[in-house]
C-alpha cells in the first residue's frame, strides 16, 4: 500500500548521550502540523534524562525505549521500526538527535508528496542545518556531483518535485508498514556508516517507487568533508576524520560492495580507493588498512574496534 495522508504514523528517533540536541529534534516533530500518532525515541545511551525529555516534550505520544546495549544506528533504528509495527503504524518516519526537519508542515508536505505519486517511502532533501541551501551530502546524478539545493530541480520542469529513485534514508525519510515487511529493518549488524546504504540497495531491488520530495527539508549538520575530491573533482573518495569512523566505513563498504546489486561497483571502489591513498595521499599503509577492512566486510566478519 502507498503511503497516504491518513496514515497512522510512528515518528522514529535514535539518539545516544545528546540530550541537548534531542530536545530540538523531538520539538519540531512533535510540533508537526500532520501530527505523528507515536513519538518513539530509542536511546543507545540509557540516560534517564531522556525518558525525562521524552516525556516532557511529547506527553502521552512519546515512547522511550531505553537500551542497556549501544545498538548503533542501525540498531537503534530497527529496535524503533519493529515497535512501530508493534504498535500498528502504517508508516514510519525517521529522524536522528542532530537533526531535524525544516518546518512544522515537512511530515504534511511528505504525505501529499507520496499520495500523488503513490509512493512507498519518500525522503526530503538533507541540507546543511547552519546553510540551507547547500546539501548536506553531496549527491552524484550520473557523472555530476550536486551540492546545493537548486541543483537537484530540473531547469525544464520546474514543477516537478520528485527525484523518483533516489532517497537518503534515516534523515527524514518516511517509509510506509507495507515496505517495512517486504525489505526488513535495518541490518544491527553494521552499527553505524553504510547502513543507510545497504537499506538503500534493497529499496531499490524490491521494485517498489520511491523518491526525494524537493519541496521538503531536512536540516542536518555538513557531512560534506570527509567526501575527497580525486581526479580533478570528477569522482570522489570517503575518509573519516576519525579512526572508528573509517574502520566502521570501509568494514562495512566491503559487507555492501559483496551484496547483490552493489557487486558492478566493485572494481570502482578498488580504482578509487587505490587512487586516493596510493597516488593521491602517497600513503600505502592507508591503503593496506583499507584493505584490510574491505576485506574483513567481504568475509561478513562483524568484530567492533
Amino acid at each position: 500500500m502507498p503511503l497516504s495522508r491518513t496514515d497512522r504514523v510512528a515518528a522514529v528517533i535514535v539518539t545516544h548521550n545528546r540530550v541537548d540536541l534531542l530536545r530540538r529534534s523531538l520539538e519540531i516533530v512533535a510540533a508537526q502540523t500532520s501530527p505523528p500518532e507515536w513519538i518513539i525515541v530509542v536511546d543507545n545511551g540509557n540516560q534517564q534524562a531522556v525518558g525525562d525529555l521524552v516525556h516532557e516534550v511529547c506527553g502521552t505520544r512519546g515512547q522511550w525505549i531505553p537500551s542497556a546495549t549501544n545498538l548503533g544506528g542501525a540498531g537503534g533504528f530497527a529496535l524503533g521500526f519493529l515497535t512501530a509495527l508493534t504498535l500498528g503504524a502504517d508508516a514510519v518516519w525517521c529522524a536522528d538527535d542532530d537533526g531535524s526537519p525544516e518546518n512544522d508542515t515537512t511530515l504534511e508536505t511528505l504525505q501529499d508528496c507520496a499520495q500523488r505519486h503513490r509512493l512507498e517511502e519518500v525522503s526530503p532533501v538533507v541540507v546543511d542545518k547552519d546553510n540551507p541551501d547547500t546539501l548536506a551530502f553531496p549527491l552524484r546524478r550520473g557523472f555530476e556531483w550536486r551540492r546545493t539545493r537548486c541543483e537537484l530541480s530540473d531547469p525544464e520542469h520546474p514543477e516537478d518535485d520528485l527525484l523518483e529513485g533516489i532517497a537518503s534514508l534515516f534523515n527524514g525519510a518516511l517509509i510506509s508498514a507495507a515496505a517495512i515487511e517486504k525489505i526488513g529493518v535495518p541490518d544491527l549488524r553494521l552499527f553505524i556508516r553504510g547502513d543507510e546504504v545497504e537499506y538503500h540497495r534493497r529499496l531499490v531491488r524490491s521494485g517498489m517507487r520511491f523518491g526525494t520530495c524537493l519541496t521538503a527539508a531536512y536540516l542536518h549538520p555538513y557531512g560534506s568533508d570527509e567526501f575527497k575530491p580525486i581526479l580533478g573533482g570528477r569522482m570522489h573518495t570517503q575518509y573519516p576524520d576519525n579512526e572508528t569512523k573509517r574502520f566502521f566505513t570501509y568494514r562495512n563498504r566491503g559487507f555492501l560492495m559483496n551484496q547483490p546489486g552493489m557487486r558492478r561497483l566493485l572494481p570502482q571502489e578498488y580504482a578509487r580507493f587505490a587512487w586516493f591513498f596510493l597516488i593521491q595521499r602517497k600513503d600505502p599503509a592507508g591503503f593496506l588498512d583499507w584493505f584490510r577492512l574491505q576485506q574483513k566486510g567481504r568475509k561478513e566478519h562483524f568484530d567492533r574496534p
